[in-house]
């Protein structure tokens, strides 16, 4: 588990709570019901409006991952990608079908399977590039609701606002309501500008990385088997492999 979504969306609320106190405030004074009803319920009703129902599937689904998944890194693949070229090299291809249980990889493993098989390199490639762009719609579809509620948020906190402002204007003649009611307006947009930027847009920028950083692993698990089809020398293979990783890894794994 990588916790840093979830450490960062709650110290993020934490902070600004603690802030509000220091400033003589109190937290129930944030937590009005009627603009955080507007706020969140109206903001993931348009989110889901922009796209279907499979679409909200999808994203609730990935919200578990958001906040618990872990980041696998590309640089794991290496060593495993190298044993098995220089496996194949000295016993052949067949020789392989032996280690498909020690590789906890499944896109690997497919890939393996693909090349012991027979298939000709370039399908091979094909296949599993055309798995690497499904992944990468399906990742971008969870993202996108995130995305939309973050940009939807803050403009409907301003709608809260001008709402409350207009019951504001209808009791002007009653003083003692007018304090309450500014602040409650005020609320609905603190409440749709913090929603958006410590919540929504991390979920997104959450998700869309970690999208990025298991095609990065997809796409080099594409280039170990496309040289280990070639039969190429696992020194070789080692040395471009730890090439297409991030500067980070790259001394990792040299390490």
């Amino acid at each position: 588990m990588d916790p840093a979504t979830l450490i960062g969306v709650l110290l993020a609320f934490v902070i600004v709570i603690v802030a509000n106190i220091l400033e003589g405030g109190t937290p129930s004074s944030m937590l009005l019901f009627p603009p955080m009803l507007l706020v969140f319920g109206v903001t993931f009703m348009v989110s889901m409006a922009g796209g279907t129902i499979a679409d909200l599937k999808a994203s609730m689904k990935a919200l578990k991952r958001a906040f618990t998944a872990k980041a696998a890194s590309a640089a794991d693949l290496v060593p495993s990608i190298v044993s098995l070229a220089d496996k194949a090299r000295r016993e052949g291809l067949l020789a392989l079908e032996d280690e498909l249980d020690k590789i906890d990889d499944p896109f690997l493993v497919r890939g393996v399977i693909l090349a012991i098989d027979g298939t000709d390199p370039e399908d091979v490639r094909d296949l599993l590039e055309a798995e690497v762009h499904a992944k990468r719609l399906d990742d971008k579809r969870a993202a996108k609701f995130y995305a939309d509620a973050g940009a939807y948020a803050p403009t409907i906190g301003i709608i809260g606002t001008v709402m409350g402002l207009v019951h504001v204007l209808e009791n002007l003649a009653e003083p003692e309501k007018l304090g309450h009611l500014i602040a409650a307006a005020f609320l609905a947009t603190l409440w749709g500008v913090a929603s958006a930027n410590l919540m929504w847009l991390p979920i997104a920028s959450r998700l869309k990385r970690l999208s990025e950083v298991d095609i990065a692993r997809m796409e080099l698990a594409i280039e170990g088997i496309a040289a280990l089809q070639a039969g190429s020398n696992p020194r070789i293979i080692a040395q471009k492999l730890t090439a297409l990783l991030p500067s980070e890894e790259r001394q990792q794994e040299a390490a």
